[in-house]
C-alpha cells in the first residue's frame, strides 16, 4: 500500500515535529531525508515543493500530491485533514477558545522560541567570530521566552487545554536542546516535568527518531567538531 504522505526532512528541531505528529496520528508516510552537505534542500526539484528551500515539507498523495511547507503550517494541515477525532488538536467549531489558544501558543513557538534560540545557536556555536553582544542578546531573549513557558506550565500538564497538542509538539524539540544554546534546564522545573511527560509517549519517541535520533549529550561532548563541520559547510572558520 502506498504511503499517504511523503515527508522531506532532516534531524533538526524543525523536522521532528512533523514526524511526531504523523506518528501520533497514525498517518502512513515515507521519509525522504535531505542532505544539507549536498545542499539538497536548494535543488530545483525540491524548490518546486518548498520555494523557500528549507525542511520540513510534505506532499500529500491522498489529496492530489498537494505540497505543504513550514513546520507550523504542516501541523495545522495535518490537524485539518487527518485529526478528525482531535487527538492532538482542538475543534474550531465546538472548542473555539481552545482552538484559538492552540494557534496562539503555536505561533509563540514558531515566531519566538524557535527563531530566538536558533540565533543563539548561531552566535554561540557557529559564527565566524565571537560576538559577545550577539550571544547575550539572543540567549537572554531565549531565557525570557522559556520563563513564559515555565509560568504557563506551572499549573497545567500541557500548553493548551486538557491534552497534548500541536503547540506542545512544535515547542518540544527546540526546548529539549536548550543546553545547546547554553541554557540550564534545571532553572525551569515545570518545563522539565513537561518534557518528561512528552518523552514518555511511545509515538512521540518514535517520531523523534525520524530520520535519525539526535543525541544531545554526544553533541555537547563533540561541540567543537560539530561547529567546525558546520562552519566549513558555511564557507567560513570561527576565530
Amino acid at each position: 500500500m502506498s504511503p499517504t504522505i511523503t515527508l522531506y526532512t532532516a534531524s533538526t528541531p524543525n523536522g521532528y515535529p512533523i514526524s511526531v505528529a504523523l506518528e501520533e496520528l497514525g498517518v502512513s508516510y515515507e521519509v525522504k531525508a535531505l542532505s544539507f552537505k549536498e545542499n539538497e534542500q536548494k535543488s530545483e526539484w525540491f524548490l518546486k515543493i518548498n520555494p523557500n528551500g528549507r525542511i520540513p515539507a510534505i506532499v500529500d498523495h491522498k489529496r492530489g500530491d498537494f505540497p505543504v511547507f513550514e513546520t507550523s503550517a504542516i501541523l495545522l494541515y495535518l490537524a485539518q485533514h487527518y485529526d478528525p477525532e482531535h487527538k492532538i488538536s482542538y475543534d474550531p467549531i465546538t472548542e473555539p477558545n481552545l482552538y484559538n489558544e492552540e494557534i496562539q501558543w503555536l505561533f509563540f513557538a514558531h515566531g519566538g522560541v524557535g527563531p530566538m534560540q536558533g540565533q543563539t545557536h548561531h552566535f554561540l556555536r557557529y559564527a565566524p567570530e565571537t560576538i559577545p553582544y550577539g550571544v547575550k542578546r539572543y540567549q537572554d531573549e531565549t531565557k525570557r521566552l522559556y520563563s513564559v513557558l515555565e509560568n504557563r506550565l506551572g499549573k497545567r500538564d500541557w500548553l493548551v487545554g486538557p491534552h497534548y497538542g500541536l503547540a506542545d509538539i512544535k515547542t518540544l524539540q527546540v526546548v529539549r536542546i536548550g543546553p545547546w544554546a547554553g541554557i540550564d534546564l534545571d532553572e525551569f522545573p515545570n518545563i522539565q516535568a513537561w518534557l518528561t511527560r512528552i518523552e514518555s509517549r511511545p509515538k512521540t519517541d518514535a517520531g523523534l527518531g525520524v530520520p535519525s535520533r539526535s543525541n544531545l549529550q554526544e553533541n555537547l561532548k563533540n561541540a567543537a567538531q560539530i561547529a567546525a563541520q558546520a562552519q566549513a559547510s558555511f564557507g567560513f572558520k570561527k576565530d
